[in-house]
């Protein structure tokens, strides 16, 4: 990361559901801490691991304990293959004792070890955990983490400074902190959103990788949605819901002039596919959160499915232009549910969708970001109160909702000129305050809402 830049391979990333932050940001936490061990060359002890707030609070729900197991065998999301997390999957439920990786004298039993703290929080972020080894001869070495949304994790100390080390050390060329700064870049270099970031991106990386981590991504998208069309078995938890893509899917495939299936059918259909996925625990794409990682791909879907655009920079060009925002989102208020509710995830995920849908059809600048506006501000207030601490109820419905959202917005400011009276900036300033005024019931603790309301299902 850089200041006025996230990569759109920070905001899109190969993640497992069915939380960004509370399964993918412990997993790489619990790797993060593993080489702090193999660093400090112990080699015997006892671990324990300690999660506060919202981790503590749904953490089960979301899995967060097989996620830290997953990590300390230092297993990395993106490059999980989708066979190999059913297969890791089997052996955590049929193991209670783990060796970590690489360090077999170090005893750690997951169902005593991690310590879920509820009543706990930590003042820098509501998703803290604590690692702590005690070595044989008493010595102990620890290292608190934040899961701060989308699978970014920051340690205490980072927290501690004003400003990540190397983010003045990290030069690019065309940087932009909020969308009306992306706007004048758009005039001042007459450019298009994507060429800005791409032209971003080169300074991190090759042109080729640029592109091959692209076309993991897109493919990525593509394959989860098409595994969530036709799976049919019921999602893990309490809630034992049963899957509704595939039956949907079904009907929408029979001939029928009479019921001819809608943009917002196909929309939500492939939204739903996706978020049962993530639900599942399968593998999914941060765009920005695991919570709301059916949007874009939904938009990216009808695209090449129903209005033919499938060439690759067409895609490319769709991703980018949803990245900056995303980007802009993360870097003025939030992306995570633990601290401003679902309007950050649904919210940013419709206005990055929307935003990119509009590039494609031919927007203007002004109107992207007319549509990125549009989609934003019809999420303000959105709370995240999950029902049993899954991300399931609302969530995988509001994976729908927001896609259609997107499509529309993007619509409607196609319809216009680009003048508009509110802009995305002063969406995104509104977000960050609603945010913060926000009750903590409301805020991915499953203490308020329809998670208290709906007792069982």
């Amino acid at each position: 990361m850089s200041a006025g830049f996230i990569s759109t391979f920070e905001i899109f990333k190969l993640s497992i559901g069915p939380s960004s932050s509370h399964t993918m940001g412990p997993m790489l936490a619990a790797s993060d801490f593993v080489k702090l061990i193999q660093d400090e060359r112990v080699t015997d002890g006892q671990l324990k691991v300690h999660l506060y707030g919202s981790l503590a609070l749904t953490g089960r729900g979301h899995q967060a304990d097989k996620a830290i197991v997953l990590g300390l065998q230092g297993i990395n999301p993106s490059t999980l293959k989708q066979q190999n997390i059913l297969d890791l999957t089997s052996q955590f439920e049929a193991h209670h004792i783990f060796k970590i990786s690489g360090l077999p004298a170090i005893k750690f039993t997951p169902v005593k070890d991690i310590h879920f703290h509820q009543n706990e929080w930590l003042s820098e972020h509501p998703n803290g955990l604590r690692f702590e080894l005690t070595t044989l001869n008493q010595s102990v070495i620890s290292r608190t983490y934040f899961s701060i949304g989308g699978g970014f994790i920051k340690t205490k100390e980072e927290f501690d400074q004003l400003e990540d080390q190397n983010s003045e050390t990290i030069r690019i060329p065309l940087p932009f902190r909020n969308a009306n700064d992306l706007l004048n870049l758009t005039t001042n270099m007459s450019l298009p959103i994507d060429e800005i970031v791409f032209r971003n991106e080169l300074k991190f990386r090759s042109k080729e990788s640029i592109d091959e981590l692209t076309h993991k991504l897109i493919n990525a998208m593509h394959e989860c949605v098409g595994r969530g069309l036709i799976a049919t078995d019921i999602l893990p938890g309490s809630l034992k819901l049963k899957r509704r893509a595939p039956a949907i899917f079904s009907n929408l495939n029979l001939e029928n002039p009479k019921n001819l299936p809608e943009t917002s059918d196909w929309l939500s259909l492939y939204a739903l596919a996706v978020n049962e996925e993530n639900a599942a625990g399968h593998q999914v794409v941060t765009a920005p959160t695991n919570g709301a990682a059916g949007v874009v791909p939904a938009i990216l879907e009808y695209l090449t499915n129903h209005l033919d655009f499938k060439d690759f920079d067409t895609h490319k060009k769709y991703l980018f232009t949803a990245s900056a925002f995303g980007s802009i989102l993360k870097m003025n208020a939030s992306i995570s549910g633990a601290e401003a509710g679902c309007q950050a995830e649904i919210g940013g995920a419709a206005a990055m969708a929307a935003a990119g849908l509009c590039a494609v059809l031919g927007g203007s600048p002004a109107q992207i970001e007319n549509a990125a506006e549009i989609a934003l501000e019809h999420h303000l207030g959105l709370t995240c109160d999950p029902v049993h601490g899954l991300v399931q109820i609302p969530c995988i419905e509001r994976n729908a909702f927001g896609a259609t959202k997107a499509y529309l917005a993007a619509k409607l400011a196609l319809l216009g000129d680009g003048t508009h009276r509110v802009s995305f900036d002063q969406c995104v300033l509104s977000l960050k305050q609603i945010g913060e005024d926000m009750s903590t019931k409301y805020k991915e603790t499953s203490t308020g809402g329809l998670a208290v309301n709906v007792t069982s299902c």
